[in-house]
């Protein structure tokens, strides 16, 4: 597989990323294309799709073996579904697909042609494979079943963040609406349901400590 450019955002570590692309929008990244693919020509029309398709390597996921089923942490990591139904970074070709958003393009930067993006679902630094437009006439299905998904898809919780926790750290608005967004979306796995368990994300290079109670994410 070419690598043809890398995405840079705020999450250095794998939890607390938004399980799926789109979920959390408050999320900004830059696409930041490989020396032999920063060809402006390569982005002739691109202003005019408001969304774009990215194939990208789970590069922090190789191995030489695969299953042919795995245990989504949704369904509490001990109900196995087939690797072709899942989205599992555990496959025989480490491919993710994601839908993002397009807030801006910049053509002409030291680093070249850079897409800037919201709603990614990827780690920072992760290898882009290739990039293509969003079609809504043909990509979205809104009378589409979600298989097994139904059962977690719903699952939010209610987010309590102290004045004096947002006072200490110079988040911007938009950076705190993202975080509310990821702990909403309860970036738990679902067998790990302890109380007082303390549980912590990277995000911009700081760790987001927090427990779940009562159906609430506190930040501590």
């Amino acid at each position: 597989m070419i690598t043809i450019a890398h995405i840079y955002n705020d999450f250095d570590g794998k939890f607390g990323i938004p399980r799926q692309s789109g979920l959390v929008e408050g999320l900004d990244a830059r696409i930041v294309f490989c020396p032999e693919y920063r060809n402006v020509e390569a982005l002739r029309g691109l202003e005019g799709f408001s969304h774009i398709w990215l194939l990208w390597d789970f590069s922090q996921a190789h191995s030489d073996k695969w299953s042919p089923t795995v245990r989504p942490p949704r369904l509490g990591g001990n109900k196995r579904m087939g690797v072709w139904a899942t989205r599992s970074p555990f496959r025989p070709n480490n491919i993710g697909l994601s839908s993002v958003r397009i807030t801006r393009i910049e053509l002409d930067t030291p680093e070249g042609p850079v897409i800037h993006v919201e709603g990614a679902d990827l780690m920072n630094g992760t290898p882009i494979l290739d990039i293509k437009p969003y079609l809504p006439f043909t990509d979205s299905h809104p009378d589409a079943s979600a298989g097994w998904t139904t059962e977690t898809h719903n699952d939010t919780l209610q987010v309590s963040i102290t004045d004096s926790v947002r006072q200490k750290y110079n988040f911007t608005p938009r950076q705190w609406q993202a975080i509310e967004s990821i702990l909403a979306s309860d970036p738990r796995p679902h067998y790990q349901n302890d109380p007082e368990r303390i549980y912590s994300f990277e995000f911009k290079g700081i760790t987001i400590n927090f427990k779940v109670q009562d159906n609430i994410a506190i930040v501590i």
